[in-house]
């Protein structure tokens, strides 16, 4: 039955994205906030950590998510057993978005009044306390706007990722809206995507500028 498969199918995409993005979020954060904590000036700075770490972000996300999903197949292997199916694809999903999401949150961290940290240092406030309760509270619209977009580019490669056996919608528009010529599978595919975004990028712009009227 179609609809068995379309909610199979959609299921399968809302464990991906769900696991993928939670892996994000408690990846990306921290790794921005070294990014900021280490450059020049930062409160910790260590040039030469924020360098290579900087430049192994580069690398990551200059690789195609295609490309990035077969070099990874080895690890995926690795931790979850397999290189198929919707966990496997858990990996690369997180691999791609993990450095993508921490640009766009460093971005957002930089964007914080410099004179806001400059006077929690005066105040004698430690470093960690100046992380936590200024720049972490100050970024928060941007980071969840950030993480809006971070999260549509993965539902964009899980598509990607079901065309060539991970499940989920990509893997029932491929397999049955592609190679079988089913119309209205596609179509119905398409809506469901369309759909899933939309409800997505609403309600994280409804929450970036409910932070955002807080600040």
């Amino acid at each position: 039955m179609l609809i068995d498969r379309l909610i199979e199918g959609t299921w399968d995409t809302f464990v991906m994205i769900g696991v993928s993005s939670v892996i994000t979020l408690l990846l990306g954060i921290p790794l921005a906030l070294i990014l900021v904590a280490t450059s020049r000036d930062g409160i910790f700075e260590a040039r030469w950590a924020n360098n290579v770490l900087g430049s192994v972000v580069n690398v990551i996300r200059s690789i195609p998510f295609l490309i990035l999903m077969v070099a990874l197949i080895p690890i995926t292997r690795l931790i979850v057993g397999t290189s198929y199916g919707v966990w496997a694809a858990i990996v690369p999903l997180s691999a791609a978005a993990v450095p993508f999401f921490a640009r766009i949150a460093e971005v957002s961290l930089r964007e914080v009044d410099r004179g806001l940290v400059e006077a929690a240092q005066a105040m004698g406030c430690k470093r960690w306390h100046i992380i936590w309760h200024v720049l972490l509270p100050e970024a928060r619209p941007g980071i969840v706007a950030g993480f809006t977009i971070t999260v549509v580019s993965m539902i964009n490669a899980s598509a990607v990722a079901g065309a060539i056996g991970a499940g989920g919608l990509g893997d029932l528009a491929y397999r049955y809206g592609y190679q079988r010529f089913d119309t209205d599978v596609m179509l119905t595919v398409i809506v469901l995507l369309v759909v899933l975004v939309t409800v997505i990028q609403f309600g994280g712009d409804k929450l970036a500028l409910k932070l955002n009227k807080r600040i």
